[in-house]
């Protein structure tokens, strides 16, 4: 395969980088893609489901205390700055 280089508006690339993030594919095989689309047919944009996007974010149950919400002895230091602690 060969190479090219070339100059992209950043925003364009912007697009590029978030779509290959999103579909986990290198940015070189979103450009080949977009380059080889027939003009006229609707494009296929997969969108990750909110759980693919927030999947990072999540606390198994399992490692939580069951009375996280109303122990006292977990709301120690609720409030105050780390540097009070």
């Amino acid at each position: 395969m060969k190479t090219l280089t070339l100059k992209l508006p950043e925003a364009l690339l912007a697009e590029i980088a978030s779509d290959a993030r999103a579909r986990n594919l290198s940015k070189s095989a979103v450009v080949r893609e977009r380059l080889t689309h027939k003009p006229g047919g609707a494009a296929k944009r997969i969108v990750p489901s909110l759980w693919t996007q927030m999947e990072d974010l999540v606390i198994e149950n399992d490692s939580l205390p069951r009375d996280l919400s109303s122990g006292k002895a977990h709301l120690k230091g609720y409030g105050k700055s780390r540097s009070d602690r």
